[in-house]
């Protein structure tokens, strides 16, 4: 039975069902759902994922969640493998993608005019070709982590030529890219390296991705020029249109755990916010050593910590910092960063977490463990200078300590917050009414409503 309302368009949303791809992509199509109330939008994603995204208060008339089936076995118990998991979902799709379409466009009772996907789900360019509709994939990364993807032949060649050099080598891949060293390619980007269902998913969304008739992504064009620039030539139609912090910030986040107000009691820019995000567990003998330099550091923290501190951490460790720290399970990670007792951030270095640091402008100590985290970590110290990566790639109570006085107690960091305010800057004109943000967004409701 079709909905009552008659919509121009119907919008089928293809979501990548991992914590920090999701809220991007719903981010976006909010956006686009309030330009464009003529187009229904049916968001795909798992049971388990549709449930962190969608509140029943949400009050969404034109976007609806549809669940995909995971793959996962039945009674599937998560030991924190997620290879495992992605290879589950793969095998799944996109057989499980099509028979959820197909239930909604009997209940909207119109085919879709347009597939919107996360990048990583490469196959939506063949779902709608079969269905001759438009394909836009969102990229929520970094320009330059998407640069290396689409230029994977390119980064062998260098990489084979110099192979047995050390890995804090600089590798000449591409203009603007003379700072990046070989330690710093995501590790699925190696020409030797054992296929995962990672590095393959990334190899087929780099030959798919030229197929778009747009490819949107969550940063703005002046925070990397030399990356745009290259991206002209190699995406025509690739929209600059975040950051979404500033463009579509969501509905309001509670702070269950009273962070902020615990925030209004603290001095000025003299806060250590700790978070690595709600995917990585920090290897035992570097939360040892974070525990340490905490303990021995005379500054106050807040801790984002990912599972139930008073089970995981030591007890003497609560006990002994519950004047000067605070340890929660979650964080308004956002309002947080924008609160003025804030001074450092030590993160993982995820793409959300970077642009969350510009729009507070508080400089980072990046650890970072997979992915696209090494690039951004190295745009952050050797690029934009807002930052220092972790002595030695691996938290240690000295490196941290080190990283920490350097930040807080001398002008590094004042020049730091110096280069973060005028990034910010760039940022809110970018989203600004004539900005390149807004421009590029106004073309993308274009591409979409056609």
């Amino acid at each position: 039975m079709s909905e009552a309302r008659n919509y121009l368009k119907h919008i089928a949303v293809l979501a990548f069902p991992v914590a920090t791809h999701g809220p991007p992509l719903l981010s976006l199509v909010r956006r686009l759902s309030a330009s464009a109330s003529y187009a229904k939008f049916s968001f795909f994603s798992t049971k388990e994922s549709n449930s962190k995204l969608f509140s029943k208060e949400d009050g969404l008339e034109n976007i609806k969640p549809y669940t995909v089936n995971d793959g996962l076995p039945e009674n599937y118990s998560f030991a924190g493998n997620l290879d495992e998991v992605m290879d589950y979902f793969f095998k799944a799709t996109p057989g499980n993608f099509k028979q959820a379409m197909e239930v909604a466009v009997k209940e909207v009772g119109k085919d879709f005019t347009c597939i919107i996907s996360d990048a990583f789900l490469w196959f939506a360019a063949d779902l709608a070709r079969e269905l001759h509709i438009t394909w836009v994939p969102l990229w929520t990364s970094s320009s330059r982590s998407l640069l290396l993807v689409l230029e994977t032949d390119l980064v062998h060649q260098k990489m084979r030529s110099i192979i047995n050099e050390p890995e804090d080598r600089t590798i000449d891949i591409l203009p603007g890219f003379s700072e990046l060293r070989i330690s710093d390619i995501p590790k699925e980007l190696f020409p030797d390296v054992k296929e995962s269902q990672f590095s393959a998913m990334l190899c087929k969304m780099g030959l798919a991705l030229p197929q778009a008739a747009a490819v949107a992504s969550n940063s703005f064009e002046e925070l990397d020029p030399d990356a745009v620039n290259l991206f002209k030539s190699r995406l025509p139609k690739f929209l600059h249109i975040g950051p979404f912090v500033l463009t579509s910030p969501g509905p309001f986040t509670s702070d269950p755990h009273g962070c902020l107000e615990w925030l209004d009691k603290q001095k000025q820019e003299s806060v250590v916010y700790i978070s690595f995000g709600s995917v990585i567990t920090l290897p035992p003998q570097e939360l040892a050593e974070l525990v340490e330099a905490l303990k021995e550091c005379k500054l106050p923290f807040l801790w984002s910590f990912r599972g139930n501190p008073k089970e995981e951490l030591p007890e003497e460790f609560l006990e002994r910092t519950k004047e000067k720290g605070k340890v929660v399970s979650w964080t308004p990670q956002l309002k947080v960063l924008r609160h003025k007792a804030i001074g450092v951030f030590v993160t993982h270095c995820g793409w959300n977490s970077v642009l969350d640091s510009i729009a507070g402008c508080v400089p980072v100590i990046c650890r970072p463990f997979f992915g696209d985290q090494t690039v951004n970590s190295r745009t952050i110290e050797a690029v934009w200078g807002t930052g220092l990566e972790i002595e030695g790639e691996r938290i240690t109570k000295g490196g941290l300590m080190k990283a920490l006085s350097l930040i807080m107690s001398t002008d590094e960091g004042n020049k730091m917050r110096k280069k973060l305010q005028h990034l910010q800057g760039l940022a809110l004109d970018a989203v600004r009414s004539s900005g390149s943000s807004t421009k590029n967004f106004e073309t993308l409701v274009e591409v979409v409503a056609k």
